[in-house]
């Protein structure tokens, strides 16, 4: 039997892997003290996000580092109302992100907006009222 539909790791393709890990510390984030040399993880909710040199992350995928690309794809972050979504965003500007789109109403009856991390990784800080949150932050469809 094949293991659930899953993400256990995402990991990011990063310029400086210092600079990037101080990106993500400002943000509250805390750094595993345990991560292996030339790499940097922090701990989330049943998985884990990891920042990795993109010349290394290239060529551990036998691909030029031109190829890997950024913003082709969003990493999402729920939150369990509209205030918190104006807090995280404001948290990860504050941390050095670069703002996309500000925070609103969006078309499909939440709120969002979108920043990029320093290596263009592109971030949603959303509330969608049709997907509560357990009380741990868990999302679970409906």
């Amino acid at each position: 039997m094949l293991p659930s539909n899953r993400v256990t790791l995402i990991t990011l393709g990063v310029a400086d892997i210092h600079a990037s890990a101080r990106f993500y510390a400002g943000r509250g984030w805390v750094p595993y003290p345990a991560s292996p040399d030339g790499l940097t993880l922090f701990q989330m909710q049943g998985a884990a996000l990891a920042l990795f040199s993109r010349a290394e992350l290239a060529a551990d995928q036998n691909r030029a580092e031109g190829d890997l690309g950024t913003g082709a794809m969003t990493l999402a972050q729920n939150c369990e109302d509209v205030e918190p979504v104006d807090a995280v965003f404001q948290a990860a500007l504050d941390a050095g992100a670069t703002e996309l789109k500000r925070p609103g109403k969006a078309v499909w009856g939440g709120y969002s907006g979108y920043f990029a991390d320093p290596d263009g990784h592109v971030w949603e800080i959303a509330h969608n009222p049709g997907w509560p949150l357990s009380p741990n932050g868990a999302l679970t469809l409906p």
